[in-house]
């Protein structure tokens, strides 16, 4: 962290305050755009999709289901959906595939776009989207075959009925100088066609010496309403990310463990020319008919192109004095495309004294995969922690001429089913009818390896409500996955498994206090688990069982004070395993706690100024799959303001934050040496966390 700057942001800060309540010519509204989040509906008011089931209040739903919205977004001046994780206590998305629960997401099964699958693996900017929908645990009866690791779906910024335009300007410590203007409102005279836009350049360097960071971003939503009761909606973005120069990430060898983590400013421990280089197209479109208040119908598509250039290093220590060796890996793909979509009938019948909220789709996905024919494995040499080096640049492969090398498809047909007896009791039956196809090619084109499955995912639900403000429910749930592919170096390299079945029961209650949402989950999930066994087979032998805790509240504690967050308690153990060694085991760099809260609080004194305050808590993780070494538990703290005035005339907003006040250094990432189950060693490999960073912005609303 440079202290300079961090000092120049915050006097920056205290002077533009300062001169704002001084200056004659301006005059605070406590109206002003940002002030307030009276646009969002109350936290026990909000709603999520929830697959096939369309729109539902989350108050009301048998799920644990959380929604970042963009009040939050903006406030925290979040920049990217890893930023947006780090305020849900049961997700661990530092890591590039998100997951709840402590079980590990896919690539595409488990992260969406407006309901519409997505990579999950390529970067995405918080700015684009108006709130993120967590749904925790199994949800394979609502979307389809997916990890039991949650649903995370990104909902787009919608165009606006009134004319809005605003213009951000920033600057920080980790990401240069941003611009960004958002433009939305109607098109016609006639409110038929309306428009927003989203423009973003954030450039400069990154939090260490010698690195580089960039965003860029373009989106466009347009909305057409084409008749009274049909609507479309169009979506088209692209982001490019470029990313060089931060910390390596560190792996163990056989017999190693992590040191105390190390300054992650200090740029020594990667290379400059290293990292990510990724740019994301995605467009899609959503047809969405009322026939006539109670059924409404619904089409979409998307395609996405996803294209990386990844550089980055992996530094191996070898032995506990901190010497490593470096690599770096060009082979993995890089370029994604998905096409896929979705169809959905909602509504209401009444039978009698028995009602149904009935629904009925299909969705599914065609996933491809593109490798660089020159990919590989290079070693850049060996240093210590002690002394770094730095190493020179390899010839890298062009990532452009690519092979071929998987593809994958899925189909769903769904089914649902809300039966309410009376008011306090009503029962929600789910299931989903699968079809999956896998396949993986050489770089001669020919198939080595294929499977075609199919089968069946299921959910029942029964909740009860004593009084209105609480529901209280029980859910069962049976989902499909996909089955890993055996990795580089087993017997059966290449080789796709069978799909997965993993179960979950789930005990919950959600009680509306005032304005406040107060959530409680008791979970168990079970799925098989797959790693390379002694014989050198890459097979399912054991399972992997997590017992948890989650605790939640958002809303207003009072009209000046919002709180969001929670803590979870996870016990996450392989089981079967046939090994005395492993046998029952905490799974490798899953805490039993982990912690997310963030308060707001309205200053009494300084109208239309706020406070924000977050701590993040990680308890300790196994590094090995014995359990015979750890990495120690760690907490940050940020802390932020904000100040809403009238500016010559024009709706003003100005925001400060510092994240990881305290500039803990601590490791974060931590995964087994391979991201489906363990590799025949069970070594972890893991990051080091950001240091503390300070963000200063403006934003003009016109």
């Amino acid at each position: 962290m440079n202290n300079k700057i961090l000092f120049t942001c915050v006097v920056s800060y205290l002077c533009i305050s300062s001169c704002v309540q001084a200056e004659d010519t301006l005059v605070v509204n406590a109206n002003a755009p940002g002030a307030s989040t009276a646009s969002e509906p109350a936290a026990v008011d909000k709603q999520a999709t929830m697959g096939s089931l369309g729109k539902r209040s989350i108050a009301n739903t048998p799920y644990a289901v959380e929604v970042l919205p963009t009040s939050l977004i903006k406030r925290q001046q979040l920049q990217s959906v890893t930023d947006l994780y780090r305020y849900l206590p049961s997700v661990q998305g530092d890591g590039a595939r998100p997951q709840s629960r402590g079980m590990q997401g896919s690539v595409v099964q488990n992260s969406m776009i407006d309901g519409l699958n997505v990579v999950s693996t390529t970067d995405y900017a918080a700015e684009q989207f108006s709130q993120i929908e967590v749904l925790n645990g199994l949800a394979g009866a609502l979307y389809g075959p997916a990890n039991p690791a949650g649903i995370f779906n990104f909902v787009s910024k919608r165009p606006t009925d009134t004319p809005r335009h605003s213009v951000t300007l920033g600057t920080g410590t980790g990401t240069g100088t941003l611009f960004s203007t958002e433009l939305s409102g109607p098109l016609d005279s006639g409110d038929r066609v309306k428009y927003r836009l989203n423009l973003l350049n954030d450039e400069g360097r990154g939090y260490t010496s010698g690195s580089t960071r960039r965003r860029q971003l373009a989106s466009l939503g347009l909305d057409f309403q084409l008749t009274d009761k049909l609507t479309m909606q169009t979506n088209f973005s692209y982001y490019h990310f470029y990313q060089k120069g931060l910390p390596a990430k560190f792996a163990l060898a056989k017999g190693t463990v992590f040191p105390t983590a190390m300054d992650a400013s200090d740029g020594r421990y990667g290379q400059y020319y290293a990292g990510d280089d990724n740019r994301t197209t995605t467009a899609s479109v959503h047809l969405k008919y009322d026939f006539d208040g109670n059924w409404l119908g619904e089409i979409g598509v998307l395609r996405q192109i996803a294209d990386r250039e990844s550089t980055s290093v992996t530094n191996t220590l070898t032995n506990n004095s901190g010497a490593y060796t470096s690599t770096v890996s060009s082979a993995t793909a890089s370029r994604f495309t998905i096409n896929s979509y979705l169809a959905n009938l909602t509504g209401r019948v009444d039978t009698g004294w028995l009602s149904h909220d009935l629904s009925l789709g299909m969705r599914g996905f065609v996933w491809k995969n593109y490798n660089p024919l020159g990919g590989g494995t290079t070693t850049l040499g060996s240093s210590n922690l002690a002394n770094p080096q730095a190493f020179a640049e390899p010839n890298y492969p062009d990532f452009t001429d690519r092979y071929h090398s998987a593809s994958s498809t899925q189909q769903s047909f769904l089914v649902g089913d809300t039966l309410t007896f009376n008011p306090q009791w009503s029962l929600l039956l789910a299931g989903s009818e699968n079809f999956l196809t896998s396949s993986n090619y050489a770089k001669t084109g020919s198939r080595t390896s294929d499977s075609h499955d199919s089968g069946t995912s299921g959910s029942a639900s029964l909740m009860y409500k004593p009084i209105d403000n609480l529901t209280l429910y029980t859910t069962y749930a049976d989902s499909l996955q996909q089955g890993d592919v055996a990795p580089s170096g087993s017997n059966n390299a290449g080789a796709i498994l069978s799909p997965y079945r993993s179960k979950q029961i789930e005990v919950g209650s959600k009680l509306a206090v005032g304005k406040t949402l107060l959530t409680a989950a008791l979970f168990q999930i079970e799925r098989p688990y797959a790693y390379t066994l002694s014989n050198g087979d890459y097979a399912v032998d054991g399972t992997q069982r997590n017992h948890g805790l989650e605790l939640m509240a958002d809303g207003d504690l009072r009209s000046d004070l919002h709180i969001f967050g929670g803590v979870t308690w996870l016990d996450p153990r392989l089981r079967d395993t046939g090994s005395a060694a492993t046998q029952d085991k905490q799974v490798v760099g899953l805490p039993r706690v982990t912690s997310n809260l963030l308060m707001v609080y309205d200053l009494p004194f300084v109208r239309n100024t706020d406070v924000s305050g977050a701590v993040h808590y990680v308890g300790r993780r196994a590094t090995d799959n014995a359990n015979s070494s750890w990495v120690g538990s760690y907490a940050t703290f940020d802390l932020g303001s904000s100040y809403h005035t009238q500016l010559f005339g024009t709706a003003t907003t100005f925001r400060f934050d510092v994240t990881n006040l305290t500039d803990r250094h601590y490791w974060t990432n931590i995964v087994p040496g391979a991201l489906t189950g363990y590799t025949g060693s069970g070594y972890a490999s893991a990051q080091l966390g950001s240091p503390r960073m300070a963000q200063l912005s403006m934003q003009i609303d016109f």
